[in-house]
This record gives C-alpha cells, sequence and structure tokens, in this order.
C-alpha cells in the first residue's frame, strides 16, 4: 500500500512538473533553461540528505539493498549506464518518464514500456543474461568499501558522522547548485518537485525497510527504481494467479494511477502515436538498450541516479557517470541524436511548472 501511495505521488509531480533527467539535460544544453536541472539536483540532494538520517536513525539497513555489494563490475556498471543514457535519448524519456506520459494517454510511451520490460526480464533471465552473468564475472572486483561511509570508516571515522559528513557536503553542493540560480528560486513549482521527488525516495526506503521489516516474510530492501519492475509488472499481468504484488510492481501501478488521474483532473489527457514507422523503431531501439543498460546498471536515471546515489554506494556513482556520458552522447557531439522531421514538439519536453 506504501509502495501504491508513493506511486501515485510520483505520477502527479511527474506530469505537472515535466521531471525527467533526460529532458532536464536537454533543455540545459540546447535551450540554455536550467531550471529542470535544478529541478534533479535539489532531488539528488534532499535524497541522499532525507535516506542517510534514515539509517542513521535504524529505520533502514542498506546495506541489504542491492546498491551495496562487496562484488560489482565497474565496465559493465559503466556500460550498462552508457546504454541506459544513449537509449533514454533515443526514446525521448527513461522509464518513469514513459509511464508518467502512458497515464496521460501517450501511445508512444506504451510501445517504450513494454519493449523496456521484456528486453529487461530478457537480460535478467533470458536470452541475454548468460552474456550478462559472463561479462559481469569477468571483469568483476571486490572491495572492503562499499559506499562513501565505509570509505570514511575505514580511514578512522565511524558511526553517524561517518554517514553524516558525505550526506552533508554531497548535498550541500546539490541544494546550492539548485538555488544558486534565480529563476530556479522563483519557480516554486519546481521547487516543490525537487522536495517532493527527493522525500518519495526516503519514503520508499522507509516502507521497505521499516514498514516490511519481517523475519518471517522479509520485504527486499528497496526504493524508486523502474528497470526491474517495469519487467516484474508485465510479468504481473499476465501470470498475476502465481505471482504476487511487491513493492515495484505497486508502484508502476501508482505512477501509472496518478499520472492518468491528475491528467483527467488538468484536461490533459490526450491520445498520442507515432508520427511514423522510422519514429516507432527509434522509440523501440532507445527502450531495448534502457532495458538492456539498466539491468547491466543495477538501475535507471531514477534508480541509480536518485535512490541508487542516496546510499552513497561507490558502484552508483559509476553507474551515474555512465548514464551522463550515454545521454551526453545522444543529446550533443558526433553521436547527437537528430529530431525526426514530424516530431517538433518532442514528446516528453515540457513546461517547468511555475
Amino acid at each position: 500500500m506504501a509502495g501504491l501511495v508513493i506511486g501515485l505521488v510520483y505520477g502527479a509531480v511527474g506530469l505537472l512538473s515535466g521531471f525527467c533527467m533526460m529532458s532536464s539535460l536537454r533543455c540545459w544544453w540546447a535551450g540554455g533553461d536550467s531550471r529542470l536541472v535544478r529541478t534533479y539536483a535539489l532531488a539528488m540532494g534532499v535524497a541522499i540528505l532525507a535516506t542517510q538520517m534514515l539509517a542513521i536513525e535504524g529505520f533502514v539497513d542498506l546495506g541489504k539493498s542491492i546498491y551495496l555489494q562487496p562484488t560489482f563490475s565497474v565496465p559493465v556498471m559503466f556500460a550498462g549506464g552508457l546504454l541506459f543514457g544513449y537509449g533514454m535519448v533515443l526514446a525521448n524519456g527513461c522509464g518513469s518518464r514513459a509511464l508518467v506520459l502512458l497515464g496521460r494517454g501517450n501511445l508512444r510511451s506504451f510501445v517504450v514500456v513494454v519493449v523496456l520490460g521484456i528486453v529487461a526480464e530478457m537480460t535478467l533471465k533470458g536470452l541475454i543474461a548468460p552474456v550478462r552473468i559472463a561479462l559481469v564475472q569477468a571483469s568483476q572486483a571486490t572491495t572492503t568499501a562499499t559506499s562513501l561511509p565505509a570509505l570514511l570508516s575505514s580511514g578512522g571515522l565511524h558511526g553517524a558522522s561517518a554517514r553524516l559528513l558525505p550526506a552533508l557536503v554531497l548535498s550541500g553542493a546539490l541544494l546550492s547548485f539548485a538555488f544558486a540560480h534565480r529563476p530556479f528560486r522563483h519557480a516554486p513549482g519546481q521547487i516543490a518537485a525537487g522536495l517532493l521527488v527527493g522525500l518519495l525516495v526516503a519514503a520508499g526506503w522507509f516502507a521497505t525497510g521499516y514498514l516490511g521489516a519481517d523475519d518471517f516474510n522479509p520485504v527486499p530492501v528497496a526504493s524508486f527504481t523502474f528497470v526491474a519492475p517495469i519487467a516484474d509488472s508485465l510479468q504481473y499481468v499476465m501470470l498475476s494467479t502465481g505471482l504476487t504484488v511487491n513493492f515495484g510492481v505497486a508502484t508502476v501501478g501508482g505512477v501509472l494511477a496518478g499520472s492518468f488521474g491528475t491528467a483527467l483532473l488538468t484536461r490533459r489527457f490526450k491520445l498520442e502515436g507515432f508520427h511514423s514507422p522510422r519514429h516507432m523503431l527509434r522509440s523501440a531501439g532507445g527502450a531495448a538498450l534502457m532495458g538492456v543498460g539498466g539491468v547491466m546498471a543495477l538501475g535507471c536515471s531514477v534508480g541509480q541516479g536518485l535512490t541508487g546515489l542516496s546510499t552513497l554506494a561507490l558502484a552508483s556513482f559509476v553507474a551515474v557517470a555512465g548514464i551522463f556520458a550515454g545521454t551526453a552522447l545522444g543529446l550533443r557531439g558526433a553521436l547527437r541524436v537528430q529530431p525526426l522531421a514530424h516530431e517538433p514538439g518532442q514528446a516528453l519536453k515540457s513546461e517547468p511548472a511555475r
């Protein structure tokens, strides 16, 4: 139930604010408008600080999450982020944004969600899984310090101080970047969106780490991420009699419902489709890259960019660097994805909330 409520709020906020890493970077690099990217930075800062405070108070054991693993492959994590970031540009948005726009009636996003989910499942457990596993096994390394707090602990700083110091430094830098821009300070809608999304990440950790704490039926410690949950949701709608609803499936359903309800209330619901076969192929190809890359990187622009970073995991910094690099390749330079002839408005581009 907590996952459903969190998803409902995210769906509404995402539709009203245009919250999306790819859209924010495109607006900043191509249009010079940095309000959306500062919203993302604010969400990052709030998520990091709130999550580390939960860990300090004992509400969640972040060591049980998938992000804090003693063994991981730096090349695979970075390459996965690279594929995801470039696929995000091809598909004109990430998985979470596709869910938000699907709730608004965007049928292009339906293709993105379905292809992303199928290819992610293929990479997790299907035809592509052996290749992924072989790559990880050939390049993985073991580290005694899985996060910034662990690194500080190995240097002599222990307990709450080891968590609080890097959290304050990173959050302070991100919040300073966000509020240093005068137009952003005068955009209350964007400020509210950044604060809410960051708090929703922490709420996810609280839901699975505290509300879901049960020795007899433990819930995996997790928060917002959308690659594996979209794959799980597709499985659930096909095989629901043999499966149970988990936190990820509930959040996916909540995002769709929250976006749909908000679109109806604000009269933004509108059915939209592809302009050409080429448009469909490019969106499907981008979704496939996001499916493969998201699994390799253990998360997406939200799953690693917000949730993973909130744990201060070293692996998350590698994955996020790959995602930013892949997005940059798609938005500028020799590999830049050219706009389609009949796509002047860009499906995922939206005006920042005032």
